[in-house]
């Protein structure tokens, strides 16, 4: 059996990053569960299928083979064995990725890759519902966030160093709206698991946050 790490939290908190530091100091698997939603989101947004055609999401998600696989230590993701590790970070693709992952087959679609992965490796793993409903028997769980504003401040701040325009009330808005919509769905919505330790990031730095979580694991 695997060591498992589950870290869940809203939009914009920094798990990736956090999750990814932490995999390499203790020498685990980052699994970034996101990037597999995202995957998928490329796949629907490819086919151009709209996120209210329920319909046509379920069918497209029968159609896509969504695969991880570490090249030199660093995870990429394929989607039909294409690797579109590059094209993850757009933000139609997390909007759609939002707007699609609470459509129970979706969830199912990726949910046995995930849990395989735990069961055969050491993993950490990062998401909305890792710790309530993935790996709900995760070694550790962390439940990581920061306050609106501080992770808005983030997300303006990592756009604006790309030269992308962006506004940051607008982002603000998305991050609000976004929570809102992942704590608020049907299926396993995102919710601290009562036995997950809560990391709040807004007053502490990247360096700050590995140091907390790691001292949490073996």
């Amino acid at each position: 059996m695997g060591y498992n790490v589950a870290i869940d939290g809203p939009s914009g908190a920094g798990k990736s990053t956090i999750a990814k530091l932490v995999a390499k100091e203790k020498g685990y698997i980052y699994v970034d569960t996101g990037a597999m939603y995202r995957a998928l989101a490329v796949y629907f947004l490819e086919k151009g299928i709209a996120p209210e055609d329920r319909a046509g999401i379920i069918a497209a998600a029968g159609e896509a083979e969504v695969s991880i696989r570490y090249e030199e230590g660093v995870q990429q993701v394929y989607l039909n064995g294409e690797n579109i590790s590059s094209k993850l970070r757009a933000e139609e693709v997390g909007n759609m990725a939002s707007k699609t992952s609470i459509i129970p087959e979706v969830r199912e679609r990726l949910l046995e890759l995930q849990r395989s992965l735990a069961r055969e490796k050491d993993v950490i793993m990062d998401g909305r519902d890792i710790g309530t409903n993935i790996l709900p028997g995760a070694d550790v769980k962390i439940y990581l966030t920061a306050s609106v504003e501080t992770r808005a401040r983030r997300r303006y701040e990592e756009l604006i160093e790309k030269g992308a325009a962006c506004d940051y009330q607008e982002i603000a808005k998305d991050i609000q709206e976004r929570d809102d919509r992942d704590m608020n769905r049907e299926v396993a919505p995102l919710k601290q698991a009562a036995d997950a330790v809560l990391v709040d990031s807004s007053d502490m730095t990247i360096a700050e946050v590995v140091e907390k979580i790691a001292g949490l694991c073996r």
